[in-house]
């Protein structure tokens, strides 16, 4: 299922189309942590990817980047399909795709210095004229930074390193996997902004995976909505945040909290989700939907932008 919304006036970066993914453990059920999403990113663009925790959405990110093996469905970048991190050396068109883990602490080396880090990543996209001084200048970091260990530095200021190692490599596509999550509130907007900037100036792609869709909407194009591994809504961010469709959206935006003085608490969305080793029949959202229906309990909405029976196509 291709996605409907994508942006038809600048050339497709990314395309995934009915992804699947499961994990296998010995003695335990088979769980479709990707069960047939589909979206894309065009070059210059800003995707927000959205949902609850346990949705899929880091397993999508890791496996657009090779790190998770793919079950069924394709990913395509820049015209050439993605394939699985292996020993061999990988194709050099796919180091296009760079990402920016959530700990920024756990994905730099604590013994190395953090420029020749990033360092790494400019022999990567074979810049010859950059230095590490001058991406962390980018970052909005001193120079002198260079020489110091990841320890020396507070949380925001690592992930702005973490980012400046990703723009070393010169991506095509850069990938924000909850980069801002470990972040203290002052610092998210300003490193969701930093990436955004950086992204789109440099006229690379952006998903920008996140649970905080008060953070996306300040960056993204389009925003995508994942539920169970499926993508539930996608659409302009401005349309899913001033009329959304699906019932999951519309309980997501509920559930944000709005300082308007008033004291009330925000709406807490009903149930559990569910396991996804066992999920519900039909549609995977009914157990939990105000709205639900019988042919929602019996049938799986296999359509887009909007996959809820409510707004099936004509």
């Amino acid at each position: 299922m291709t996605d409907p919304t994508a942006v038809t006036e600048r050339a497709t970066l990314l395309s995934v189309d009915d992804l699947v993914v499961e994990h296998r453990t010995p003695g335990r059920p088979l769980v479709r942590a990707v069960a047939g999403a589909s979206l894309s990113v065009a070059e210059g663009e800003v995707v927000g990817l959205v949902g609850e925790s346990g949705c899929g959405k880091s397993t999508l990110a890791r496996a657009v980047c090779g790190l998770n093996p793919v079950t069924s469905g394709s990913i395509t970048f820049g015209g050439h399909p993605v394939t699985p991190l292996g020993l061999r050396r990988r194709n050099p068109a796919l180091s296009g795709i760079q990402m920016v883990f959530q700990d920024p602490y756990s994905s730099l080396n604590p013994r190395r210095r953090v420029g020749a880090q990033i360092a790494d990543g400019l022999r990567t996209g074979r810049d010859t004229t950059s230095s590490p001084a001058d991406l962390l200048e980018r970052v909005g970091l001193p120079r002198d930074f260079a020489g110091r260990h990841p320890h020396e530095f507070s949380g925001g200021q690592r992930q702005r390193i973490a980012i400046a190692r990703a723009l070393a490599a010169r991506p095509s596509l850069l990938i924000g996997d909850e980069p801002i999550s470990a972040l203290d509130a002052s610092a998210q907007a300003q490193v969701a902004r930093l990436m955004r900037d950086l992204a789109v100036s440099s006229g690379a792609g952006l998903l920008f995976i996140s649970h905080d869709l008060s953070v996306v909407r300040l960056i993204a194009d389009r925003i995508a909505v994942m539920y169970l591994g499926k993508i539930v809504e996608v659409g302009r961010t401005e349309e899913v945040w001033n009329d959304p469709r699906h019932p999951y959206t519309r309980a997501l935006l509920g559930a944000i909290p709005a300082p308007d003085g008033a004291g009330v608490l925000p709406a807490e969305l009903p149930g559990d989700v569910p396991d996804p080793a066992a999920p519900p029949p039909g549609c995977r959202f009914h157990p939990r939907c105000p709205v639900a229906m019988d042919v929602c309990r019996e049938r799986e909405p296999d359509f887009g932008p909007v996959a809820c029976w409510l707004h099936e196509p004509a």
